[in-house]
């Protein structure tokens, strides 16, 4: 296979080349980073979900590179613009794999409540806003589910043999899975697709069990965890949703 660049930004490349993944960071972007996303994915592949193997850390002309499996096929989000009138069988697949996901346990990944704690100390917002806010993480059932972090459709490869492949594991965690519901939720609203999002949440909610509310209760935690990152726009949009008395 000749070098096949399938994503490119300003902080680093992932291309395709001799039937691995290769994924070059810039010089800037910071090693402890790099390391750690190849320590998660190292430790997912304990389980018996199906995801890229790592094969190796290196340094490629001087920049970190983390190189692993390449998967033959589609994205389910390629599927879903190819076949919009399989949208809702998309959706049912998508929930069963985040609920296979879900029933995992990492012991030595990271908790998902200390790294949202974090985050939300690193916002802007105003202390009481802050407080209320990490009163609602304090709340939460301690959970010890692993969570995929940025669980959506582009992060699902389907092969030609129809086998479904998680990719992408550099935000994983463990913890309580509802908070990695409201995250796909709301990714699914960044784009702005709150239809999939509804549809989502409402089949993930009805096979699992779960609560609708106790969900979008945790909304604004999340939003507020992840508008320390990202897009300005996106952190704007996030923003909105911080109202920490929107779902009492």
């Amino acid at each position: 296979m000749s070098k096949q660049t399938l994503y490119k930004s300003q902080y680093k490349e992932v291309y395709a080349e001799d039937g691995k993944i290769v994924k070059i960071f810039d010089g800037s972007f910071p090693k402890a980073n790099i390391l750690n996303e190849a320590l998660n994915q190292a430790r997912v592949e304990v389980t018996d979900l199906n995801i890229p193997k790592i094969h190796e850390v290196t340094k490629i002309d001087g920049k970190w590179a983390i190189v692993m499996d390449y998967i033959e096929g589609k994205t389910l989000a390629e599927l879903m613009r190819e076949n919009p009138d399989q949208e809702e069988e998309y959706l049912d697949l998508m929930v069963a794999l985040q609920v296979e996901m879900h029933s995992k346990r990492v012991p030595l990944l990271p908790r998902l409540k200390d790294k949202m704690l974090n985050k939300i100390a690193q916002t802007d917002f105003n202390d009481t806003v802050k407080y209320e806010l990490q009163m609602r993480i304090e709340s939460m059932p301690k959970h010890l589910k692993l969570c995929h972090g940025d669980f959506n459709p582009d992060n699902i490869i389907i092969t030609p043999e129809g086998q479904k492949f998680i990719i992408d594991w550099s935000h994983a965690t463990q913890g309580n899975a509802s908070c990695d519901v409201a995250r796909t939720y709301l990714i699914f609203c960044l784009a702005d697709r709150k239809d999939l999002a509804e549809k989502y949440l409402e089949k993930f909610c009805e096979k699992t069990g779960t609560a609708k509310n106790y969900v979008q209760r945790l909304l604004p935690v999340v939003a507020a965890s992840e508008s320390v990152k990202g897009k300005k726009e996106d952190r704007a949009l996030l923003a909105k949703w911080v109202d920490v008395v929107e779902y009492e």
